[in-house]
């Protein structure tokens, strides 16, 4: 691994067994966002191409200001468009995030599309962003991004829930993310979490990384800390814990709701 390898806190965190916060991006422009997730205590930033207007450009300086600010930098992509998720890797992106994966054959393909060889078909660009531009050996190269790069399939659906165990056998794949409203929305119960037919699914998503050595990721579940503290309990250890805009929402209604207040009181 050469001493220039782009540094991955996520990844290293998660490899330790300790707990990986992250903040979804959705309306954030500039890479300031970056360093003020990292002052308010976050480990990742995540890009979301599938639900943001967001462009590949934008995205890629999101992306470098994690990198300056010492956060991972991660975008999902719309789909399983493999030629965004290279491009979004190649613009600085420290991992890519997969939308609805149902199968172990869907995984392959996008280990395969994200991997240099051998583990993968990557074109290779080189030297980039996750390096300074240094000029680096090839081999050293492509090495320190195999190791370094976090590839996260999100678990959406009945049939990726069945699949659970096959999807997390597949080499290569780092994180099964489970994506909570989808989730619950595909198996007919939008939004309750608790209700048995979700607890069942995410007790078998986390069967299946305990037994295959992967990551479980958390999506979707906020304000419900007793419940996160299960699913952390139960090796949830990457926990997406809102997003630009709910977090803009929140200070600014209670901001709002608290000189109302005040008003009336006056």
């Amino acid at each position: 691994m050469p001493d220039a390898a782009p540094y991955n806190r996520a990844k290293s965190k998660l490899a330790a067994g300790e707990l990986v916060l992250c903040m979804g991006l959705r309306q954030a422009r500039t890479a300031d966002i970056a360093l003020i997730a990292a002052a308010s205590g976050f480990d990742a930033v995540y890009v979301d191409l599938e639900h943001s207007p967001l462009s590949l450009e934008t995205t890629s300086t999101l992306c470098l200001g994690a990198l300056g600010a010492g956060v991972t930098p991660l975008v999902r992509v719309p789909g399983h468009d493999v030629h965004m998720a290279t491009r979004v890797l190649d613009g600085g992106a420290l991992g890519v995030i997969f939308p609805q994966v149902d199968t172990a054959v869907q995984a392959r393909a996008l280990v395969a599309s994200c991997r240099f060889p051998p583990l993968g078909q990557r074109s290779v660009m080189g030297s980039g962003p996750a390096f300074g531009y240094r000029s680096l050996p090839l081999g050293e190269v492509n090495a320190a991004l195999n190791a370094n790069t976090l590839l996260i399939v999100m678990l959406e659906t009945a049939e990726g829930i069945a699949n659970a165990g096959a999807i997390a056998a597949v080499p290569g794949v780092d994180m099964l993310l489970i994506g909570a409203n989808d989730l619950s929305t595909a198996l007919g119960i939008p939004g309750e979490f608790r209700h048995p037919r979700m607890r069942d699914a995410l007790a078998a998503a986390a069967a299946a990384c305990k037994t295959h050595g992967k990551v479980l990721g958390i999506g979707g579940i906020r304000s419900n800390l007793e419940l996160q503290t299960e699913l952390y309990r139960m090796g949830g250890t990457f926990i997406i814990a809102g997003h630009d805009v709910s977090y803009l929402l929140s200070a600014a209604r209670t901001d709002a709701k608290t000189l109302r207040a005040m008003a009336e009181k006056a």
